[in-house]
């Protein structure tokens, strides 16, 4: 076991949890891996798993590693449910006063509000619980007054003191949790996560609901500390409405949750005074304060709520690796595609050069006429013209059998905008520079000759350099039909000259070939690259849950 027995400390609170250093760090770990997961192909799940690894982010953050390194901290219940519920209507009468907003009409921004005592204050002023939250803290004078929004953008949790509640227990109204609002909605799961308690509120007109209900059965799969209220509920059907619902939680599993009733009342309704009286929340406020004064009572409740957090790492981590692992086999799967497209890409081009596909329509014309009717720019031109529209059709193709391969895989990204023509332009410029790469060749070649065996002539005309960089051009991209080409080379060359100018021209033309489609293809890529997905993402949150692997104990003292 990772965990101390319970101590009694010298506060006013009794230690309840006290966990050894191994477990905090092994939970660390595991934030620091959560921290690092990215589910960003849209595949089926990875919305729920995205949902799903912030809320354990915000538990382990709002809650959990809190709790179990103060664990003599106030036990805090949020008190949550669906819109017009009653919740900030029974947070003021159990306060006594009016805290927080009530009314059935929400604003579409609220902050939540958490009340203590003041001899608690200093555990919630700082970043211990719901680090992710501003503070603002409310005087009881200013109470009237909606707390104030950060400009920044940071969600505020506004804090207010007061003796009416117990030390030791803190109550924090949340935003609804069915809110037209996404961010409400997530605020108030955030929110939820942080609880040693949850106080769940519906009414007598909802509480067959899907939104309780949802809640309640997360409260049992996590085996948090639970209360449920049914508010609003008529004199004249309490025993009807309150029969009916605790035979619903029976039929649920949940049975042995506590529930209390909530008459329906002139100040609960809308335009109300906000504040039921103090005998209509008694029972809930005296279950409340219970936990908060009996240490006993109070190391059971957060140690539910600690207990069922860790319990559920193992099924809520072990799902998110599922989900990384099915991220990075999708993206393997569509490299692979990406990688198939372009390997053909660069298969069809070299054929089409083998067979001398090139030498057709305006280079062949060229071709024909050269050098009498054609200069060697000219041809050379016609050449280059032809290779850029070899390599921008290949280029086009694989960039469409990419698409398809893509869309029937699943998941994959949009590709990056791109103006028309600007494949063309890059392309054009590596052809360019292989042009200019086959003229110093034979440049080097003629103006060097003894490298290659040969008796020195005397020095060439530049016009002769430009004539056999065109006859080299022509050699290598007309393949087959490019023989006249060849023996011209030799001709002027000599065999051996000739094998070796050709020999280091197909190396251009390769690398030319290459690194466009390479470029092409790392640029249809970069929308899949850029999202990072690493493959060790699954091993690393299994092996990060491996080393959570106590749970808490309680010892009575």
């Amino acid at each position: 076991m990772l965990w101390k027995p319970l101590e009694v400390g010298h506060s006013a609170h009794v230690a309840i949890l006290d966990a050894r250093p191994e477990l905090l760090d092994a939970l660390t770990l595991l934030r620091e891996r959560l921290a690092a997961a990215r589910f960003p192909l849209e595949l089926p799940g990875a919305e729920r798993a995205r949902r799903s690894c912030a809320e354990l982010l915000s538990q382990l953050d709002g809650y959990l590693l809190p709790r179990l390194r103060q664990p003599d901290a106030p036990l805090l219940a949020v008190v949550g449910g669906s819109t017009g519920a009653g919740k900030s209507t029974l947070v003021n009468s159990l306060v006594g006063r009016r805290v927080t907003e009530a009314g059935v009409l929400r604003p579409t921004t609220r902050t939540p509000v958490l009340v203590c005592h003041p001899d608690d204050h200093h555990w919630f002023s700082g970043k211990r619980v719901l680090p992710q939250f501003g503070r603002v803290w409310m005087p009881r004078q200013e109470a009237e007054q909606p707390p104030p929004v950060r400009r920044d953008g940071q969600p505020t949790l506004a804090v207010e003191t007061t003796r009416a509640l117990p030390a030791g227990l803190a109550l924090l109204d949340a935003p609804d949790i069915d809110s037209l609002v996404a961010g409400n909605r997530d605020l108030a799961a955030d929110l939820l996560g942080a609880a040693d308690i949850w106080v769940l509120v519906t009414t007598a007109a909802r509480y067959a609901d899907a939104v309780p209900w949802h809640l309640l059965r997360s409260a049992r799969e996590y085996d948090v500390t639970v209360v449920t209220v049914l508010d609003r509920v008529p004199h004249q059907l309490a025993a009807e409405v309150s029969r009916h619902y605790g035979a619903l939680l029976e039929r649920a599993g949940l049975g042995a949750i506590p529930r209390f009733t909530v008459p329906e009342l002139p100040e609960s309704a809308r335009g109300g005074s906000g504040v039921l009286p103090a005998t209509a929340v008694a029972g809930l406020r005296e279950w409340l304060a219970h936990r908060a004064r009996d240490r006993e009572a109070r190391a059971l409740a957060a140690l539910r709520t600690a207990r069922g957090a860790l319990a559920s790492l193992r099924g809520r981590v072990m799902a998110l690796a599922g989900a990384a692992a099915l991220q990075h086999a999708t993206a393997v799967r569509l490299d692979q595609r990406l990688d198939a497209a372009y390997a053909e890409a660069d298969r069809r081009v070299r054929a089409t050069l083998a067979e001398g596909g090139l030498l057709a329509g305006e280079a062949r014309a060229h071709w024909l006429a050269f050098p009498d009717d054609s200069s060697a720019d000219e041809l050379l031109d016609a050449l280059t013209s032809a290779l850029t529209g070899l390599l921008v059709e290949a280029v086009a193709t694989a960039d469409e059998r990419t698409d398809a391969a893509w869309r029937a895989v699943g998941g994959a990204p949009p590709p990056d905008p791109e103006e028309p023509g600007a494949v063309a332009d890059r392309v054009g410029v590596v052809v360019r520079r292989l042009r200019r790469c086959l003229e110093e060749l034979v440049e080097e070649v003629r103006h060097a000759p003894v490298m290659l065996g040969q008796p020195a002539p005397a020095r060439s005309s530049p016009s002769e350099d430009g004539e056999t960089a065109a006859l080299l051009a022509t050699a290598l991209l007309g393949g087959r039909a490019a023989t006249v080409a060849q023996q011209t080379l030799a001709g002027a060359l000599g065999p051996r000259g000739a094998a070796r100018l050709r020999e280091k021209g197909n190396q251009q033309l390769n690398a030319c070939v290459t690194r466009a489609l390479g470029a092409e293809k790392q640029r249809r890529g970069a929308p899949l690259h850029r999202l990072g997905i690493a493959v060790d993402t699954q091993v690393a949150l299994v092996s990060a849950l491996s080393a959570v692997r106590a749970e808490p104990r309680h010892t009575t003292v």
